[in-house]
């Protein structure tokens, strides 16, 4: 039967944080409140936890949960590259609703889903959810609900869509939800093909992350190609000094090989007058 924790009784909080932990150390899952809505989360380098996840809430490996880190160092040691305009961001609005997508490293032993080698990061602005992170260090963390269902805004929520499939709940109370975290693509910042794209705006607006990195926004402009340099005619020699220049004859004009010059023509002679009849 799975464990219900009381995350505002001071007894019950300690031993039920310690439960949490060592299930998702055997690779089972949690229901864990965050800044948003109550979310599932598992082992992200445990791939049998993460499809026993994406198994509960009737997803398929084509759509990854994200990734919750509990600082923003972390941030740093699961993706690739890091841009100057992401680290504003993260500087910005982590802890808090942004999530932020990046190229993973490739040398992470994890398995998500289809990703196309890119991780959903965010660090959540919750107090229970990061004690627990501290412990386990980064979660695989999708919204607490069955695919196509409202996500959980109390563990009730979540109880009612998922059930046993879930080992321990922790109840914290109602979240701030419904609204989830927006969803940013940062991935054309790496490799300078494109803007930061908003993939989904949630609890933090488009205006807000234009205020803070306008920069991101903008649509980079690709560098002209190199024009071929084209070889230079060659200028006429000079004539050498100290020789003369002969006059040469205007050339005569090209005749058909199968036709004779034709004579010159000269008028006719005039008839003499007749004598008249």
């Amino acid at each position: 039967m799975a464990t219900v924790v009381d995350c505002a009784d001071p007894v019950s909080l300690l031993p039920g944080m310690r439960e949490a932990r060592a299930a998702i150390a055997r690779g089972d899952l949690v229901v864990m409140p965050t800044d948003t809505v109550y979310g599932i989360a598992a082992d992200a380098f445990q791939p049998y936890a993460v499809q026993a996840l994406l198994d509960a809430k009737g997803r398929g490996r084509s759509a990854p949960p994200p990734v919750l880190v509990p600082s923003r160092s972390t941030l740093d040691a699961l993706a690739e590259t890091v841009p100057d305009a992401v680290t504003k961001l993260a500087d910005a609005f982590w802890p808090g609703g942004l999530t932020i997508v990046l190229p993973a490293r490739a040398t992470l032993a994890w398995d998500l889903g289809d990703t196309g080698g890119t991780v959903a990061l965010r660090m959540p602005d919750d107090r229970i959810a990061l004690e627990l992170l501290a412990e386990t260090g980064p979660l695989a963390v999708s919204s607490a609900n069955r695919t196509g269902q409202p996500a959980a805004q109390t563990v009730q929520d979540a109880l009612d869509q998922l059930g046993e499939s879930i080992e321990v709940y922790l109840d914290a109370g109602a979240t701030s939800g419904p609204l989830p975290s927006t969803i940013v693509d940062a991935t054309g910042l790496v490799d300078g093909s494109g803007p930061l794209v908003v993939l989904r705006e949630g609890v933090i607006l488009r205006e807000a992350l234009e205020a803070a990195v306008p920069e991101a926004f903008i649509v980079p402009v690709r560098a002209a190609e190199p024009e071929v340099p084209q070889p230079e005619a060659a200028e006429p020699e000079a004539p050498d000094s100290g020789t003369e220049q002969r006059e040469t004859a205007p050339a005569a004009p090209d005749v058909p090989a199968d036709r004779e010059p034709e004579a010159p023509q000269h008028p006719a002679p005039a008839e003499e007058p007749r004598p008249t009849e």
